[in-house]
């Protein structure tokens, strides 16, 4: 989960709402049941849904399993946003469906930038004349 700027972290309602949202989305990206070819042909999964505090707004975070393909993913998401919209809402049980916004996850190329850093020579010096 991503840090929201000053809070202690999402409550459990953000939670179990992101949750919710972020399995439909699966489903129907995997199902292809929004019926655009590109999107069914770039292969989307859905890493994380965050829940804005009074659940209005989720952001989902999406990778396309074909490599360099991201902006390309993106685009089609956003274009059928109000369709996917319609295809969620009856999926999930929630009092407001709330606003989709879809952002790249980029988790997994922070996490090459650790490991490159951590097997970075001088840092490994550094951290053996540290213990």
């Amino acid at each position: 989960m991503r840090p929201t700027k000053g809070s202690a972290g999402p409550s459990q309602r953000q939670l179990r709402a992101g949750e919710l949202i972020r399995h439909a989305l699966a489903d129907i990206l995997m199902r292809g049941d929004t019926g655009d070819p590109e999107l069914e042909k770039l292969a989307v999964s859905v890493v994380e849904v965050q829940m804005s505090p009074d659940l209005r707004i989720a952001t989902a975070y999406v990778r396309g399993l074909i490599n360099n393909q991201d902006k390309l993913v993106l685009a089609a998401l956003e274009r059928n946003k109000k369709y996917i919209r319609g295809l969620v809402a009856p999926r999930i049980e929630v009092k407001y469906m709330p606003e989709i916004r879809f952002r790249i996850d980029t988790s997994l190329e922070y996490a090459q930038k650790i490991d490159d850093l951590l097997a970075n020579p001088k840092v490994v010096d550094d951290l053996k004349k540290q213990h």
